[in-house]
């Protein structure tokens, strides 16, 4: 990659980007081209300015970031995503990392590590931050899947949605599914789960904050 690596901040608090953008703007191998506060202006921007390398919250308002990724890299599979998250949490880790994000940290690592992590996903290595690194060593030490990892990338995303309070015609609206197509996927995501009702579901999801 010649010139400076150009970059995509995505994260729903106005606050919150300018504090990346200020960190990396010290940086002379970086320059942010463009920001966005949810995954519909993300996947528009990266589609228009082409970004190097797009530094991904997940938690943003609707569409979370794993699926503003899936989705970004179907268009352009060159594309590199870091996702910078509150979770450090290993499911999201791991989820982010299947979604094809070649980064993951969390939010509680020291601002180089950022700078760092933007730099080995641009030369195509993977990226994850030590306090996530040893959750997700631990949880591969332990036997056995828990319920929201069996669910398949679809349906956890829906799963975040309806803890959200999202009905199933908005989820369909904001997934492009049919509508019966997001109600099977609530009733494979109850089954799943052990769940009989919405009430257990927001109780299990709770677990993770997934409702946040």
């Amino acid at each position: 990659m010649t010139g400076p690596t150009r970059v995509l901040l995505v994260d729903d608090h106005a606050v919150v980007r300018e504090g990346y953008r200020r960190l990396l703007e010290d940086e002379p191998s970086i320059h942010v081209v463009g920001e966005a506060s949810n995954a519909a202006q993300a996947c528009e921007q990266a589609r228009s300015i082409g970004p190097d390398v797009v530094v991904m919250d997940i938690a943003l308002p609707g569409v979370s970031g794993i699926e503003a990724t899936r989705r970004m890299l179907r268009e352009q599979p060159g594309l590199r995503v870091v996702m910078f998250s509150m979770y450090d949490d290993a499911i999201y880790a791991r989820r982010a990392l299947e979604a094809g994000a070649l980064g993951y940290l969390s939010k509680a690592c020291a601002p180089e590590v950022l700078v760092r992590a933007i730099y080995a996903v641009s030369r195509g290595e993977r990226y994850v931050s030590p306090d996530v690194a040893a959750n997700m060593a631990q949880s591969a030490a332990q036997p056995g899947k828990s319920e929201i990892e069996a669910l398949t990338p679809r349906e956890f995303e829906i799963l975040r949605l309806l803890v959200q309070g999202e009905t199933v015609r908005s989820i369909s609206e904001k997934l492009t599914l049919s509508e019966k197509t997001v109600a099977n996927h609530q009733s494979a995501i109850r089954e799943k789960l052990g769940a009989r009702n919405s009430a257990q579901l927001a109780r299990l999801a709770a677990q993770l904050d997934l409702s946040v």
